[in-house]
């Protein structure tokens, strides 16, 4: 089936079908980096710095699934809602842990709200024209 031209130049000028899914996955990889690299540059509690690190790793690995799986963005939205919480709930040394994990949660959170565009449907698939 012929994709009308119209359609074709428009994912041209405006980078493709997936740009917005693309940089918000590539926004959530660097989130999840800072996240890991920030859980060893200043004193965290034994329990807050894996989770921090470990978090960090997930983050990662769930920004570049979802850059194939758009879904599995959803799975770095929970990830975001826990990190929030246990920025809070897990004892601290420090008021800077906390107040990085809980802005790097909002972030992550929010970046990962971002869905595809809309050239693929809910799971993914691109999109085919319904002609009438």
């Amino acid at each position: 089936m012929a994709v009308p031209q119209t359609t074709r130049r428009a994912e041209l000028s405006t980078g493709g079908p997936n740009t917005a899914n693309g940089v918000a996955r590539a926004i959530n990889i660097v989130l999840g980096v800072w996240l890991f690299i920030s859980a060893f540059i200043w004193p965290h509690t034994g329990v807050q710095q894996t989770n921090t690190w470990i978090l960090g790793v997930l983050c990662v690995a769930f920004a570049l699934i979802a850059m194939g799986v758009p879904m599995v963005r959803y799975l770095n939205t929970l990830l975001a809602i826990w990190l929030f919480i246990s920025a809070f709930a897990l004892r601290d040394v420090s008021v800077g842990t906390v107040w990085n994990n809980a802005l790097v949660a909002i972030a992550i959170f929010i970046v990962s709200l971002v869905p595809a565009s809309g050239a693929s449907d809910l799971y993914g698939r691109p999109r085919t024209p319904q002609h009438v």
